[in-house]
């Protein structure tokens, strides 16, 4: 079984998944990782030279790849992208071929965790960090909440407590 762990930028989503990783005994890929690996580029220079929608397509091809390897354990984690499920292809594919888990958080939470990583995160750069993300909430809870199986809130808990509660409700 496939993991997707979905959020916003800032959640925990690749804490959670080493923590969980270590639970489940199984393998963890960061999509974004896999996605550098597989086009020698950054994400970063990806969205510099390219544009968002270059991304997008790329992180699509990538995620099908993912998805249509072959699983060689009982589960797999994969950490999504905070944009990832934005994309309804993305969607399709990870309902049908995942377990996916919205890793939610309050915008207070997710502001005091990119507070220094902004400058990392091309959509977050230049502005107001708290507007960006509020405006980008907006469009994007909905979208995590319809898509997930499992829906943990984050705040205040630590990543291990968080994996934990993840990989009870998997065995339910």
């Amino acid at each position: 079984m496939i993991i997707a762990l979905t959020g916003f930028m800032g959640c925990g989503k690749s804490s959670v998944g080493r923590k969980l990783r270590t639970l489940l005994s199984c393998d963890l890929t960061d999509l974004d990782s896999y996605i550098e690996d597989k086009t020698g580029r950054t994400i970063r220079e990806i969205f510099k030279n390219d544009g968002e929608a270059v991304f997008r397509q790329i992180e699509q091809g990538c995620l099908k790849q993912f998805l249509d390897t072959p699983e060689e354990g009982e589960y797999t984690i994969l950490s999504l992208g905070g944009g990832t499920l934005m994309t309804e292809d993305c969607r399709k594919m990870v309902r049908e071929k995942a377990r996916c888990v919205y890793l939610r958080a309050t915008v207070d939470t997710l502001e005091h965790n990119l507070h220094f990583g902004v400058e990392s995160r091309p959509l977050l750069a230049g502005g107001d960090l708290r507007e960006k993300i509020m405006a980008m909430m907006e469009k994007r809870g909905p979208v995590y909440e319809e898509t997930a199986d499992i829906i943990v809130d984050t705040d205040g808990r630590s990543f291990d407590q968080v994996a934990r509660e993840i990989a009870g409700a998997l065995v339910r």
